[in-house]
């Protein structure tokens, strides 16, 4: 009898361990998810554009397109330059109201 006491008492004190690390782990994510969140909706509202997915992925690809740009014009490539520059500069005035 006593050794199942024992093992009982193990396994509640296993499940409440496991239960602690769950919901440690619920309330980061959770943390995590409402930061995010909130920063888009802030980013999105400064912007004056959607927080749609596609329009946070629109704003990534204009401004991966200037960042080309400008490493294009530190290679002295201004043609390449001009045209990514000008690609950036249309999208992100098609998705910034």
């Amino acid at each position: 009898m006593q050794v199942d006491g024992f093992f009982e008492w193990l396994g509640q004190a296993l499940g409440a361990v496991i239960r602690f690390v769950v919901d440690s782990l619920g309330w980061l994510f959770n943390l995590l998810g409402h930061a995010g969140g909130n920063f888009v909706e802030g980013l999105s509202r400064t912007l004056g554009m959607d927080t749609s997915l596609i329009s946070i992925i629109g704003l990534v690809v204009g401004l991966v397109f200037l960042y080309s740009a400008v490493r294009a014009f530190m290679r002295a490539a201004i043609i390449s330059g001009i045209i990514w520059a000008l690609l950036g500069l249309w999208l992100l005035s098609w998705i910034i109201r």
